[in-house]
């Protein structure tokens, strides 16, 4: 046996960081695509895919619009990964890493300036809130979205029930002919445990009354403040979930190095 016969068998790619790599960007792909194709069914029910202008029509956000933009990031991480790996392709798996540590390095930096920050962030996240309140009725996806928060978090507007005043269909001005006029949607109601049945209306005129009499029928306090408060209550789940998801793409920018190194080490000896 040659020399050269030798080193070639004495430099290979470890199985085992080439499958782990393969496995762990394979669940990553089809996530990707799962989110991918809920975001597009979702558009394709709303009729936005047959007239793409809808999507800069509504004055809201769009939650449809996460499932699209992390499903893309997902899908295309996932393909690189997976096939660099698999393939031995040492360009899918650099940009697999570079972006991988790309998107690490965005979640650090928001993470600083959100906390530097924090004042412009909560007065940036106050006009967000108040611009959906606004577009309540615009998107049915949104609508469910405002609806889910306000139930889970026992809230009603951003900062109390009379952010209902800037939708056009709970406003409490005279001109306003809506039934829902100087209401609240059903999702700031109080749930009262004897009723199996959700009852849309128990909002209907809730704000023609006093301020004082509101307490027992509706949420009274804003969702920014009970916002604040979970994210306090849930400190160190929250860290830990995020630490998780640093470790995770630590963990796979590694692989994905490691695998290059022990291919540019048999291209070496060729």
């Amino acid at each position: 046996m040659s020399k050269k016969q030798r080193q070639y068998r004495g430099a290979e790619v470890s199985c085992c960081v080439k499958y782990s790599l393969f496995g762990f960007n394979i669940v990553f792909w089809l996530l990707g695509a799962a989110f991918l194709a809920i975001g597009l069914w979702a558009w394709s029910e709303k009729g936005v895919l047959a007239n793409l202008q809808a999507i800069t029509d509504l004055r809201g956000f769009d939650p449809v619009w996460l499932f699209i933009v992390v499903g893309a990031v997902m899908f295309i991480l996932g393909f690189a990964g997976c096939i660099g790996a698999l393939r031995e392709n040492t360009s899918l798996l650099k940009f697999f890493s570079v972006f991988l540590g790309l998107i690490f390095f965005l979640e650090l930096t928001a993470g600083v300036l959100a906390f530097v920050f924090k004042d412009w962030i909560k007065e940036q996240l106050n006009i967000f809130l108040n611009n959906n309140v606004k577009a309540y009725r615009d998107d049915i996806d949104l609508q469910n979205l405002i609806d889910f928060a306000q139930k889970y978090f026992s809230c009603c507007g951003a900062h109390g029930p009379n952010d209902w005043n800037l939708n056009i269909y709970f406003n409490c001005t005279d001109s306003n002919p809506s039934r829902e006029r100087c209401g609240v949607p059903f999702s700031c109601c109080v749930k009262d445990p004897a009723e199996d049945v959700i009852n849309r209306q128990c909002g209907y005129d809730v704000r023609n009354r006093k301020e004082q009499d509101w307490r027992d029928d509706i949420y009274t306090k804003g969702c920014v403040a009970q916002f604040e408060k979970w994210l306090q209550d849930n400190l160190i789940i929250i860290a830990g979930v995020f630490v998780g998801i640093a470790l995770l793409q630590i963990f796979g920018i590694c692989l994905a190095q490691n695998l290059v190194s022990d291919i540019k080490a048999i291209k070496a000896n060729w």
